[in-house]
């Protein structure tokens, strides 16, 4: 069982190497690919309440996990492909948005940080 970022990158190389799908997987068609996936995980929600998001039966649950492993599985390719580390992409993100959103001025409101 892959237990990190980069085991899962390496495994689905390997996938895509054994189906010879690596002249599919360009930058742009890994991006569509996520954009299409994460739409149908949105599709998940759409016209349910906020209450009604947050206590979805298990089979709904079951069915957003495959929605949600797609969207993971592309954007480990698209960055893959890039020669992009995501993790370190993530953490960078982490210290920027810590800047906009200082805590004292973020805590508990939605607005963006030009509206603080």
């Amino acid at each position: 069982m892959t237990d990190s970022i980069q085991d899962l990158a390496k495994a689905l190389q390997r996938f895509a190497d054994e189906r010879d799908w690596g002249r599919f997987h360009t930058p742009k068609n890994l991006a569509s690919a996520l954009v299409v996936e994460a739409g149908e995980l949105l599709e998940h929600f759409q016209w349910l309440t906020d209450e009604q998001s947050r206590n979805l039966p298990d089979k709904d649950k079951a069915a957003i996990a495959t929605e949600a492993a797609d969207v993971l599985i592309y954007l480990i390719q698209l960055c893959n492909a890039m020669e992009i580390d995501l993790i370190a992409a993530a953490q960078g993100k982490i210290q920027v948005n810590s800047e906009k959103y200082p805590v004292e001025r973020s805590k508990g409101t939605s607005k963006k940080y030009h509206q603080l």
